[in-house]
């Protein structure tokens, strides 16, 4: 009994040592201060998902008379020649706005916060990201063909980052307040806080760490409530109550899944093509987006479904108001009008048009399965929800949060084998195209090369000034002469650069020197201290990614 009551007078002694370390940890990494911040850029980032919004309603009301996302409907009441021209006057505008004000004359999106995350949570100026979100604005407003929630998802991003920058904080925690930005952007778009969460993780960090949960669901919540206390609580998406006829209709859904496949494939192709087509055609930067704007007002004389972000039709589709023609027609439709769109430097994002092609590829595929299996095919409203999920995780390379952002969107979650096996058969056969998300191959296209992995990333964001040993201050500058065929390093070179010359000299210790004082040696770099610093950057993002 002395023994046992020994152990049990020890037990506070033994919890404070298991405990100790837990919460020195928490406050040495600053998460009371990051759970703080995510309250602020929760609430900052609702609030400018709502003005977004609104504010693209406002334009729309200048030639379409509503603020509403009935586009359709409402272009049905104006003249042609106003639906030709809407989208080539924002084209001007936007065009001059480009070519004057903007940083890189284009608008940011997705791809732009993925590299910022890699970069740990830097590259995303605060202005430069307004003015990306104006200029989407008054894009989407004048019925250019596009999605609203990528733009959204770096002005989130872009306010994580601005409020970033007033603390001193790790990198670690840069990112996962980057992600709370973009989870409470998605929520308040959607409606749909779980999905905020899941696309932070998946599309934006690429980890599930614990550390970056409670944050992120704290913004993706706040996101939500601010955007229902504006809008309500309803679903993007009002549908009826759907159910799957029978079992038998599995092979059904691998099919449907096939045949999204093949949509985003063609999406993705389309996309890439137009792009790859309008960077090799000589034409002044302002002038992009008026002829993309007239060649959209084109279509949308014809298809005024295509207009805008397409929500309108793409309910339709899912209440079963869309015939095959028509759905079979549109999906070629909006897949030249978006791939047009982005191409002319218009601001947007994919995922309200790949939500669409999905509802688009699904009603038609369930009108055709019904007309052969009259007897087991479900209503072809269902398989347009499916289509829809399939499409746009294929396209986004994100099955999980696309997964569920269709639940929340349609409010229904009786359909999840049959939208599980849709979405795992369209991800997988599009991966094996091509090989990437349609925000990876952008990146790819600007040179950062993330799907390989952190050690092909590091290499290119580790610079020589982060390992640089420098000159004392009363230590005498050595001069050098660069045109004398000595290796040498400045401070602005990647480690990539430096372990090449390290490999090419021949020598594990070179002279580094500042671009603007090009005559003298300011420090030196060592082959071992690069790799060191290497292999502890390799080391720290595993760590963050397991914490």
């Amino acid at each position: 009994m002395t023994g046992l009551y020994t152990q049990l007078r020890r037990l506070p002694e033994i919890a404070a040592r298991w405990i100790e370390p837990n919460v020195r940890l928490f406050r040495t990494t600053r998460l009371p201060l990051v759970w703080g911040l995510a309250i602020v850029i929760g609430l900052l980032t609702a609030i400018a998902a709502i003005l977004f919004r609104l504010a693209i309603g406002v334009i729309q009301w200048t030639w379409l008379g509503t603020t509403a996302e009935t586009v359709v409907t409402a272009a049905a009441h104006v003249p042609w020649w106003t639906i030709l021209l809407a989208p080539a006057v924002g084209g001007l505008f936007v065009g001059i706005y480009l070519e004057r004000l903007q940083a890189k004359q284009r608008a940011g999106g997705v791809a732009d916060v993925i590299e910022a995350r890699a970069q740990g949570g830097r590259g995303l100026p605060f202005w430069s990201g307004i003015s990306s979100a104006f200029i989407t604005t008054v894009s989407l407003g004048c019925g250019a063909s596009a999605g609203r929630e990528g733009p959204v998802v770096h002005l989130g991003a872009t306010i994580g980052t601005a409020i970033c920058q007033t603390f001193r904080l790790p990198d670690a925690s840069r990112r996962i307040l980057l992600a709370c930005g973009v989870a409470s952007a998605v929520s308040a778009s959607f409606n749909a806080p779980i999905a905020g969460v899941l696309f932070a993780h998946e599309v934006i960090l690429g980890h599930y760490a614990m550390t970056a949960f409670v944050p992120i669901v704290i913004a993706s919540v706040l996101g939500t409530l601010l955007s229902r206390a504006w809008f309500g609580d309803v679903a993007a998406f009002v549908i009826p109550d759907y159910q799957i006829t029978s079992t038998l209709e599995i092979p059904a859904f691998a099919l449907l899944g096939l045949t999204c496949a093949a949509v985003a494939v063609i999406f993705q192709f389309a996309l890439i093509g137009t792009d790859w087509m309008a960077r090799n055609v000589t034409m002044p930067l302002w002038l992009r987006p008026v002829v993309g704007g007239l060649a959209v007002g084109a279509i949308g004389i014809v298809f005024p479904e295509v207009l805008g972000v397409g929500y309108e039709a793409t309910d339709s589709a899912l209440k079963q108001q869309l015939p095959l023609t028509t759905m079979l027609i549109l999906l070629v439709a909006k897949t030249a009008a978006t791939s047009i769109t982005l191409a002319s430097r218009f601001g947007g994002g994919i995922f309200s048009p790949a939500l669409y092609l999905g509802a688009m590829t699904g009603g038609a595929f369930g009108l055709i399965a019904a007309s052969v299996f009259p007897e087991l095919a479900s209503s072809h409203g269902l398989y347009a929800i499916l289509g829809m999920g399939a499409v746009a995780a294929a396209v986004l390379g994100a099955p999980f949060s696309t997964t569920m952002i269709v639940f929340e969107l349609t409010g229904g979650y009786a359909l999840s084998i049959a939208l599980l096996i849709a979405v795992s058969i369209a991800t997988g056969l599009t991966q094996a195209v091509h090989g990437r998300s349609y925000f990876h191959w952008q990146l790819e296209m600007r040179g950062v090369m993330l799907q390989e992995g952190a050690h092909k990333w590091l290499v290119r964001i580790v610079h020589v000034s982060d390992f640089v040993e420098r000159l004392a201050e009363d230590e005498e500058h050595q001069p050098f002469d660069t045109e004398a065929g000595a290796p040498y390093l400045t401070l602005g070179d990647t480690l990539e650069t430096a372990l090449r010359v390290f490999d090419e000299s021949g020598t594990n210790r070179l002279p580094v020197i500042d671009r603007a004082r090009p005559d003298e040696v300011i420090g030196h770099a060592s082959h071992v201290r690069a790799l060191r610093f290497f292999n502890a950057a390799l080391i720290n993002n595993q760590v963050e990614e397991h914490r």
